[in-house]
């Protein structure tokens, strides 16, 4: 059906088998030890030239191309699960209870020793670790992909410019003062000021925000009392805020951060903010997004690249490496065209399993064509 260079039907079906076999086991992140495990035995089929552990669960492996004086490029496929109980239905469902590949990393991690295994045979979230190692410093480009149900198998999004949000967590906890749930006039309800703080978030993007300036803020975690008649001291709340640029990004945090402080203020309540993790948006270069186009092309055929069509307030690792190094991410389609949209990080998220093979071969023909010309420039 497509140009899919290298993936034969016997490493089609060990992708397969791959991908299945971590989705029956799914692990969260920074505990993907048997995942590791199955992804380094994939790796060593190949005899790579070196093999690496990091970021505690991370590996790192380098495979020889027919040209040793190519410039190195990396391709970066994700693993961790989700802590979702699964409703799928599939013959492979997770076999751990609440925890489950609802985003597509058990396809990500199948299709990087698949592009591995393309270079081999036909040459041409801990990402600050795996740059603090310096096993990236020869780095010249670096690709990576997502699943994404809402295209069909067969489509590719590789595009200039910003391709996903900054993201960052906050975290609120109002601290009042507890009683009796019959007696309320002797407490400081924290309760209370809560309801009052969530509502409020919900003013910063519609009245704070330029409306042309995608942004969101979203409380996702409400932690609060431990029974019905009783007035807690403390809750908390955590959620995410999302942007596109470093300016919306502060103006989100300032404004929260002014809102919890003066509502806990007025209910007579104290408000602790902190922010933490976070990633930079995903801006996709130039060079290496046309060299993501064309190996898109070249695999699929000339229709096969759409535009993303909307903004993306995803938060996406990859950007880190980004950060550092010229690369292009790609969403790359992943249902067939008879079959509904299912949203990521739904119970019932799945994909069509030719998206394997797809991601493996266009990314492994965009390190092709990347390697190629970023030796010519260098001419």
């Amino acid at each position: 059906m497509f140009n899919t260079v290298g993936v034969s039907p016997e490493l089609r079906a060990r992708l397969i088998a791959v991908r299945r076999d971590l989705h029956q086991h799914p692990e969260l992140a920074f505990a993907e030890e048997r995942t590791r495990d199955v992804l380094e035995r994939e790796r060593l089929r190949l005899s790579p030239r070196r093999i690496d552990r990091v970021a505690k669960t991370g590996l790192m492996a380098r495979i020889a191309g027919a040209d040793p004086n190519a410039p190195v490029v990396a391709v970066r496929g994700d693993i961790g699960a989700l802590p979702i109980r699964e409703a799928t239905g599939l013959s492979f469902a997770s076999q751990t209870d609440g925890a489950m590949h609802a985003c597509g990393h058990d396809v990500h991690a199948a299709w990087t020793p698949g592009a591995a295994t393309v270079w081999s045979e036909h040459p041409a979230e801990g990402a600050r670790a795996v740059l603090q190692s310096g096993l990236l410093d020869d780095v010249r480009a670096t690709f990576g992909a997502h699943v994404d149900r809402r295209f069909v198998i067969g489509q590719v999004v590789a595009q200039a410019g910003p391709l996903a949000a900054s993201a960052a967590v906050f975290d609120i906890v109002l601290t009042g003062k507890g009683a009796h749930g019959a007696r309320p006039h002797e407490s400081a309800d924290p309760v209370v000021c809560m309801a009052s703080v969530i509502a409020a978030l919900q003013t910063i993007v519609p009245r704070r925000v330029n409306p042309a300036t995608p942004a969101v803020v979203t409380v996702g975690m409400i932690s609060a009392g431990s029974a019905p008649s009783i007035i807690p001291e403390h809750v908390e709340l955590r959620g995410t805020l999302r942007a596109t640029d470093p300016v919306t990004r502060t103006l989100l945090q300032d404004e929260l951060t002014q809102l919890c402080t003066h509502i806990a203020a007025a209910h007579r309540v104290n408000a602790r903010v902190t922010f933490s993790g976070g990633v930079p948006p995903v801006v996709n270069g130039a060079n290496a997004a046309a060299w993501a186009a064309d190996a898109a092309a070249h695999v699929l055929g000339p229709d096969a690249v759409v535009p993303l069509g909307y903004t993306h307030m995803a938060g996406e690792a990859f950007a880190f490496y980004q950060e550092r190094i010229s690369g292009c991410f790609l969403r790359v389609g992943a249902r067939n065209a008879d079959e509904a949209v299912i949203a990521a990080h739904s119970p019932r998220f799945d994909v069509a399993e030719d998206a394997i093979a797809v991601g493996a071969a266009v990314l492994a023909e965009c390190a092709r064509r990347a390697s190629s010309s970023l030796k010519a420039g260098a001419r």
